[in-house]
């Protein structure tokens, strides 16, 4: 198979049983095409763990380890690291290592929520030397397309608008 760029990864973010609805079913077929894109493919599980700034400060007790909510939402392709994560960011020094062990200097960002997980890391990964490049159409926000849209303003403030694609 032939691949986009051998420099580049797709990273997945929390394409997750629980956070699709009306909002974020459009991106599955997205999702699932564009990992076959790439040969560096990762994706993100947020789980929300007892005593997290969610539970206590948000009072948001969903997502918890063993919940319906936390399984991915579409079939990764074979290779993928899959990767859980407690907070809104994925990028982790164990992450950004792995990242440059490979050679990957640019990440392609798809999932969901745009105005949360998506664009924390998408901003972290811009702020640790890498390209990222935002999806918009494999992306949304389980909260409505407003939060969607209102999260691309900002990121083009962020991190350029020729990095949303």
């Amino acid at each position: 198979m032939q691949f986009e760029n051998p420099r580049s990864a797709l990273l997945i973010v929390d394409v997750q049983v629980g956070f699709v609805n009306d909002a974020t079913r459009h991106i599955l077929p997205q999702v699932e095409a564009l990992q076959k894109q790439y040969a560096h493919v990762y994706a993100t599980r947020f789980i929300n763990a007892e005593g997290s700034p969610y539970r206590r400060l948000l009072d948001w007790h969903r997502f918890y380890e063993a919940s319906d909510d936390v399984p991915l939402a579409f079939r990764p392709v074979d290779g993928t690291i899959v990767i859980d994560k407690q907070v809104y960011t994925c990028v982790t020094s164990a992450f950004l290592e792995d990242l440059r062990s490979k050679g990957i200097e640019e990440v392609a960002i798809c999932g969901i929520d745009t105005d949360a997980c998506v664009a924390t890391c998408a901003v972290d990964l811009f702020e640790n030397g890498f390209r990222p490049i935002l999806i918009s159409k494999a992306c949304a926000s389980h909260a409505g397309a407003e939060y969607h849209e209102a999260a691309l303003r900002i990121l083009t403030r962020l991190i350029g608008k020729n990095q949303i694609v």
